[in-house]
């Protein structure tokens, strides 16, 4: 039996028609079409067809002149086939689809008219004594050969290279490259003939690797007949047509030329650049005036010297810092921030005193989005009488971002700072870099690292993008960065700024920026005035409570235009008078809330602890959940990062430690696997200020004791119990007054922090600062006092039931 491709299997027939083929060998398992015009081999094919099942055997003529060959001059070994497909032509001629299924050998003609029919014997392959791994490499090199040949020409398709992916058989990978290169039949015969699957894979190398040669040979080739012109001649011929193109069109095209070369000479004057600047100026224009002005390099040469001619190189804006004045414009654009505004005036007195000499930090907004840290960037320039341009950082990975790319690249262009400096038209605006933290890196280097050099003072007056390839003064620009996330910012980039801290807005903050800002934009914005819409301050804090979840502003922004908008729709359709918005109908123009109080617990739970955290977009009150079932270990879900995993761990090993204080049975960790979760499970969570949460939630677990619904808490623990500080202590006491909730531990060292929250919000909530955890299981647990006097009790009478030891 032998297997076709499709894998079925067809009985060998020892007697076939033979069909002569011509300049080609068929291998097994190729598929070819062949046109059949000799009168024989169409009875041939007819006959197989007829009584064989469709089964046939070609094979290659010795002479191809031959009309008629004699069994002599046939070849032996041939393959057997089956006709696949067959198609009467209108010449006269047979189309057939054929694939090749094994090798045979022809013993006996049996009849040689009106056509050739043979006695045939099946040939396999002999088995090689090649061990594996000289097989595998041989394999390994052929196709590795083939592959160049492929790569370096027409002479094969790519798509062979797929088709070989999964062959494992030498023999058969011998036979597929042998059909597919252009072999002289006599050559591709002796490759058919070679029984011996490694010497007919070694075969096929050499062809490969003669192929190799020859295709290297007819490139070194054509390289050598295009340097037989040399660059000299071709320029000569192309400036001989120049001059006779130019004696055609007369002088009109020469004196535009020379216009715009006189021109960008006077701008180059104009601009009052360095000396060396002005020099690489004065050597491009030179270049370019010897330049056809349709060439490439004319037009990158003459976009270079645009950019040179166009940049601020002496034009500044005039610096008056009046401190009163700059006081007044930051109480007109931003609320409160009274900390954030009294560094920016020192900040502001020290520029006044020291002018331009001043090199002093950058200062860096950090903060979560919308609390005002761009705006701020904004009114500095204000109040400095300077122009104000926004770089985003967010994103960038390219260092040439910052440097520019050089010029040798197509479409080459300046760095960000080069271009902002082209676009605001002054050496010295305020530059914000805004989403500083948010800087990314690869393969194509790292921006951050190129910042250093542009916020460095000792270095940034020499700033050499790579596009102009000269020095530009930085010095006198001023830098403003923007941060949500400081930990995101590299040290050494972080270190050259001074950060500045921006907190979220209490809802008092939001309701007064509401009415102050917000509310006049988007009635501005929306068409509307005062006499069209009056939204209360009821209503716009039911907004801050049911419809947005933020530190910032920019999602209650969004509300009050939405108020706006259907205001505006109203008035558009011709209800004319005054829209009063109040309360109750606020889900009637915004739908149903999308935060409620349903998020707080309604009840006193075992395992259940309100924590506190802190993200870049403010506080959130997170409900930590435990249980308990037969087993051992300890399970943490709620995509928790490392350092809150190894705080749970933490947690875990003081609570076993001290099992005996807690009056827990010491064999319960044996026998039981604890379950920490912490909701929402497709939010990352990290950090280690979940400590206590964690050590307070698995103690009610063990205990058995609820924890206080009333009562949030942040900190970390320690393996002794010790609470260690943590921050952002003034968003999670927010987050925890959004749910009504009025009891927060804090550890005891972030007392200092309580300044930063407003008074109104102190005397609201109750901050209990502890050192040990044991306080905050005092505090948090329900009935822990009345549990631990009992284990006390106990204690005691164990210890006065032991025997007295011996002196």
């Amino acid at each position: 039996m032998v297997t076709n491709y499709e894998g079925d299997n067809i009985e060998f027939k020892e007697e076939l028609p033979l069909l002569p083929i011509r300049d080609i060998v068929l291998y097994p398992f190729m598929i070819v079409p062949l046109f059949v015009g000799r009168e024989a081999s169409i009875q041939a094919v007819d006959y197989a067809i007829a009584h064989t099942d469709r089964l046939i055997i070609l094979s290659s003529q010795k002479d191809i002149r031959a009309e008629t060959p004699r069994p002599s001059e046939i070849y032996e070994l041939g393959t057997v086939a089956m006709i696949m497909r067959m198609r009467k032509l209108p010449d006269g001629r047979v189309k057939i689809l054929i694939q090749g299924l094994s090798k045979a050998r022809i013993t006996e003609f049996k009849q040689t008219e009106p056509f050739f029919i043979t006695k045939i014997t099946k040939v396999e392959d002999v088995e090689s004594e090649a061990n594996s791994v000289a097989v595998n490499a041989m394999m390994r090199t052929v196709r590795g050969n083939l592959e160049r040949v492929v790569n370096s020409g027409n002479v094969l398709s790519p798509d062979i290279l797929m088709v070989l992916e999964d062959i494992q058989s030498p023999g058969r990978l011998a036979d597929l490259i042998a059909s597919n290169l252009n072999l002289p039949a006599q050559e591709a015969q002796i490759i058919l003939e070679t029984l011996d699957p490694i010497e007919r894979l070694n075969r096929i190398n050499d062809i490969l690797t003669r192929e190799l040669e020859i295709i290297s040979m007819q490139n070194k080739m054509k390289s050598a007949a295009k340097e037989e012109i040399s660059k000299s001649q071709k320029e000569y011929f192309l400036r001989e047509q120049i001059k006779a193109i130019k004696n055609e069109l007369g002088d009109d095209a020469e004196a535009a030329t020379d216009d715009e070369f006189t021109e960008l000479k006077e701008k180059i004057k104009l601009a009052k650049m360095p000396e060396e600047t002005e020099k690489e100026a004065f050597k491009q224009l030179s270049r370019l005036e010897k330049m056809h002005p349709d060439s490439s390099e004319s037009g990158i040469v003459r976009n270079y010297l645009e950019w040179l001619v166009d940049l601020p190189w002496s034009v500044s804006s005039e610096e008056v810092i009046d401190l009163e004045e700059a006081r007044k414009i930051l109480d007109e654009d931003h609320f409160d921030l009274h900390k954030v505004k009294e560094r920016i005036l020192e900040f502001l007195a020290v520029r006044k005193l020291k002018g331009d000499a001043m090199k002093g930090p950058i200062l860096c907004f950090s903060g979560p989005p919308g609390v005002g840290k761009t705006s701020l960037g904004k009114s500095i320039a204000r109040a400095t009488g300077r122009k104000f341009v926004r770089i985003s950082l967010g994103g960038v990975k390219d260092e040439a971002e910052i440097r520019g790319h050089r010029r040798t690249y197509v479409g080459s262009m300046p760095g960000r700072f080069i271009q902002a400096l082209k676009q605001v038209k002054s050496k010295n605006p305020v530059i914000l870099l805004d989403e500083v933290d948010k800087i990314g890196g690869d393969f194509k280097g790292d921006p951050s690292s190129a910042l250093l050099e542009v916020l460095d003072p000792e270095q940034n007056n020499n700033f050499r993008d790579h596009y102009l390839n000269v020095p530009f003064d930085l010095s006198t620009v001023l830098f403003i960065a923007t941060a949500n996330v400081l930990e995101d910012i590299p040290a050494p980039l972080r270190d050259r700024m001074e950060i500045i801290s921006l907190s979220g807005y209490t809802q008092e903050e939001k309701v007064a920026i509401s009415k102050k800002y917000l509310i006049p934009k988007q009635m501005t914005e929306n068409g509307i005035g005062e006499e069209h819409i009056e939204i209360s301050d009821n209503s716009v804090s039911d907004v801050i409570k049911y419809f947005t979840s933020e530190a910032g502003l920019r999602g209650l922004e969004k509300q009050i235009g939405a108020l706006c908008r259907k205001v505006a729709m109203k008035i558009a359709q011709g209800l004319m008078g005054k829209t009063h918005i109040l309360p109750e109908h606020i889900e009637k123009y915004l739908g149903p809330p999308i935060y409620s109080d349903e998020d707080a617990l309604a009840s006193d739970e075992i395992g259940v602890t309100n924590g506190l955290a802190w993200t870049a977009a403010g506080g959130h009150v997170m409900h930590v959940e435990a249980t308990d079932m037969m087993g051992k270990g300890l399970t943490l879900t709620g995509k928790l990062g490392e350092v809150m995993k190894e705080s749970a761990m933490t947690a875990v090993g003081h609570i076993r430690s001290n099992a005996a204080e807690y009056g827990i049975d010491e064999s319960y960790f044996d026998k039981h696997e604890i379950h920490i979760h912490v909701p929402a499970g497709a939010v990352p969570k990290d950090g280690p200020s979940a400590g206590i949460t964690l050590a307070t939630t698995i103690v009610s677990l063990l205990t058995k004791l609820p924890v206080d619904k009333q009562i949030a808490m942040t900190g970390e623990i320690t393996l002794t119990g010790k609470v260690l500080p943590i921050g952002g202590i003034k968003e999670k006491a927010l987050a925890a007054m959004r749910l009504n909730i009025t009891t927060i531990i804090i550890p005891w060292k972030n007392i200092k922090d309580l300044v930063d929250i407003p008074e109104e919000y102190r005397q609201k909530i109750t901050f209990i600062p502890v050192k040990h955890v044991s306080e905050v299981l005092k505090i948090a647990l329900i009935g822990w006092e009345e549990r631990a006097a009992k284990v006390k009790r106990k204690q005691g009478k164990i210890q006065s039931a032991l025997p007295p030891v011996a002196a």
